[in-house]
């Protein structure tokens, strides 16, 4: 990602904990990347540590971005209202980018005789945060990205029959990576708002690594985030981040 950045010269790295922050152009101008890891927890504590540190140094962020490669579900016939036969469930095809206006955790709950009961079913947390619909839109105008639901999965799908009820439960689900939601958290405790950005780099369904093209999805993100850039460092966070659905 920081090759988006180039104009503003060579990352500098800063060490915290656990982590280690490449910090891209000046005080207040600048943007910090991280390599937050693979998983939610992982990506939670990577980016709590890094969002902490702000916060006590008096600097706290305005905004947190995750970014990385998913897995794209295929356009799917559904039995919603309008003419049989059409396609009415949208895809992300390979070498595509997905911006998330819901980040979801897809497997945050319990099993149960009747099927997945989500965690908010159970009483508990929540298992949706919302970007801002402002820069949601300004990013996708931008960076030309579908916009939809991002799952975060703690386990890859590497089935069809996974992949049908993922998407039977979330039939607005464009792609599912590991990290997303575990981001929002952090940035959620902070009152920060966050986006997510992705680029598919597999289909979501039977495991063939022969079919994954990771290095074209990180070029398609690369260049997708330096299409980004010029929103993100003009984008105020004059919108409160969305309530984080129950």
């Amino acid at each position: 990602m920081a090759r988006a950045f180039a104009s503003a010269g060579p990352p500098r790295e800063v060490p915290l904990p656990g982590v280690a922050v490449h910090r891209v152009g000046g005080p207040g101008t600048g943007l910090d990347l991280i390599a937050a890891g693979v998983g939610p927890a992982l990506a939670a504590a990577s980016t709590a540590t890094a969002l902490t540190a702000a916060a006590l140094d008096g600097t706290p962020y305005g905004l947190v971005v995750s970014a990385g490669i998913a897995g794209g579900f295929a356009s799917a016939a559904t039995d919603l209202p309008g003419p049989p036969g059409l396609p009415r469930l949208p895809g992300a095809p390979v070498g595509s980018l997905v911006l998330a206006d819901e980040i979801t955790a897809a497997d945050l709950g319990a099993e149960t005789a009747d099927g997945f009961l989500p965690v908010t079913d159970l009483g508990f947390g929540t298992v949706t945060h919302r970007p801002p619909e402002s820069l949601v839109r300004a990013a996708a105008s931008a960076t030309g990205a579908a916009t939809g639901t991002v799952l975060t999965v703690s386990t890859v799908t590497g089935t069809a029959a996974r992949a049908a009820a993922l998407r039977a439960r979330h039939p607005r689900a464009l792609a599912e990576a590991m990290e997303g939601f575990g981001v929002a958290e952090a940035a959620a405790a902070h009152s920060v708002p966050v986006l997510e950005l992705r680029a598919v780099s597999n289909p979501v369904g039977p495991r063939d690594r022969a079919a994954w093209r990771i290095g074209d999805a990180l070029a398609a993100l690369t260049e997708g985030f330096g299409k980004l850039a010029p929103v993100l460092e003009s984008w105020n966070a004059h919108e409160p981040a969305e309530p984080a659905a129950s």
